[in-house]
């Protein structure tokens, strides 16, 4: 896993990437109200979300608190917001985060210039029943770019040439839906003959950009390392990565030339 991360920091920062970093505890109000995600969305439920006790916590940032509040309830500028009323004490509740584009988020909210392009590979947590596909902790990679430059087209251009690095020359990009992009994107590859989903992308909505105080638009991507090495390294259990066996874990080297050799021959 380690050699992975390295491997794929190396594919961002090569292509002009900023790597950031957060914090596994989130406010709700960064982790989903800043992402336009409504209060009542089935995500924030218990069985998708590890909640921490927090008695006393007090946001930091009044004014982008008013700026939620009025843009989830209202909307601003034809967009409709999502009509109800917003709870502060909701968005009060401290979590495990979700995901890591509250990385994102917060990093352009605080570095709102243009252009920006930005990664992380870092742990996110989900209330998961663990089996041979799940974990309720694991790793997620996140690439942004912030720039008046971008658009569907360049979303598209940007997808298939980092995941030609990655050593799969095929890909194909279907409508999806996430809360906080619109449009959506889902990056399926071909393993064997084999379509695989191996992430999500989109463009930020105009509530998001509204909110964070950006003024140009914001291309995301992500998808789970862990579903990556499960590929790279042809293995059939997600737990394996974990495993504590050395004798086992030793038996796997990274070679990234082999790697790309391979996969490319899989794709296509």
């Amino acid at each position: 896993m380690t050699y992975l991360i390295e491997e794929i920091r190396q594919i961002f920062l090569n292509m002009g990437f900023t790597e950031m970093s957060g914090q596994y505890i989130e406010s709700t109000l960064w982790d989903m109200d800043a992402l336009f995600i409504p209060q009542d969305h089935p995500a924030r439920d218990m069985q998708d979300t590890f909640y921490v006790d927090s008695p006393g916590f007090v946001i930091d940032n009044d004014q982008i608190s008013k700026k939620i509040k009025r843009i989830h309830e209202t909307g601003f500028d034809g967009y409709t917001g999502w009509g109800y009323r917003w709870s502060a004490e909701e968005s009060r509740r401290l979590v495990l985060r979700t995901h890591t584009t509250v990385n994102t988020a917060r990093y352009l909210y605080k570095n709102n210039e243009p252009p920006q392009a930005i990664f992380s590979i870092e742990k996110v947590f989900r209330h998961e029943s663990v089996d041979w596909k799940h974990l309720a902790e694991f790793y997620q990679i996140e690439g942004a770019v912030y720039s008046k430059e971008v658009s569907v087209s360049t979303l598209k251009w940007i997808l298939r040439d980092f995941y030609s690095k990655l050593g799969f020359k095929e890909i194909k990009l279907v409508p999806s839906y996430y809360p906080y992009t619109e449009p959506s994107l889902d990056v399926i590859v071909k393993i064997n003959g084999r379509e695989v989903e191996l992430g999500g992308s989109g463009l930020f909505r105009p509530e998001v950009l509204k909110i964070l105080g950006l003024r140009a638009p914001v291309m995301a991507w992500g998808m789970g390392l862990e579903r990556l090495a499960m590929i790279f390294y042809g293995l059939t259990d997600v737990r394996d990565l974990y495993n504590t066996d050395f004798d086992f874990l030793s038996s796997f080297r990274f070679d990234t030339d082999k790697i790309l050799k391979d996969n490319t021959a899989k794709t296509g």
